[in-house]
């Protein structure tokens, strides 16, 4: 049983809902957040959050709120948020899982397409900057000593397997496990196999 406060971190479809099949499948009594981002997806916007960094402290702020250590449970740009997060909190973060995330890579060397033209036509009031080119983290993520649970869809195009094998082989304390048929949003659309592989590795 896990003695941790369960925060979930949507992509940039920025919607709490999104992990909310998830969350109704592990145990209740686990605590758990579920977070959104104001100004992304059909969010309203918050004139404080202004970029990524505005989002790690967001998250930063439930981190240090928490009376517990912190699970962290992220999907696609959420994945980002996370890998700052576990950079600036390394003892506060007991389980990390990233699911279908660029996790701080460059995404398309590593094969996956540019999401951004569809994004913007899905959500054309977005807040302009989530579309902007990102950081290569690279150099900083072996230093994330956490347990980490890599989920991947063998169907995500936008971040193939390969980013989840690229991560494999920096974190120190990480496995992946792929689940058939999964696209990009398949921790919403496979809830029963997220939540079995995630509450295993809680």
């Amino acid at each position: 049983m896990t003695a941790s406060t369960l925060l979930f971190l949507p992509g940039a479809g920025a919607s709490a809902s999104f992990w909310q099949p998830v969350a109704d499948l592990l145990p209740e009594e686990w605590p758990k957040v579920m977070l959104s981002w104001p100004g992304l997806g059909n969010e309203p916007p918050d004139p404080t959050v202004q970029g990524i960094d505005d989002l790690v402290d967001m998250v930063s702020a439930c981190i240090a709120m928490s009376a517990t250590r912190v699970d962290l449970i992220a999907q696609s740009m959420g994945g980002l948020v996370a890998i700052r997060a576990a950079l600036r909190h390394t003892y506060r973060i007991r389980r990390l899982v990233l699911a279908g995330t660029s996790g701080g890579l460059d995404v398309t060397a590593l094969g996956g397409s540019n999401w951004h033209a569809g994004y913007r036509a899905n959500f054309p009031n977005t807040a302009p900057w989530i579309t902007e080119a990102g950081a290569d983290h690279t150099p900083d993520i072996p230093r994330i000593t956490t347990r980490t649970l890599l989920l991947w869809g063998d169907h995500d195009d936008i971040s193939p397997p390969s980013v989840g094998e690229r991560l494999l082989n920096l974190l120190p304390s990480a496995t992946l496990q792929i689940l058939p048929g999964g696209t990009h949003s398949f921790p919403h659309d496979m809830p029963v196999e997220t939540a079995t592989a995630i509450a295993r590795h809680l």
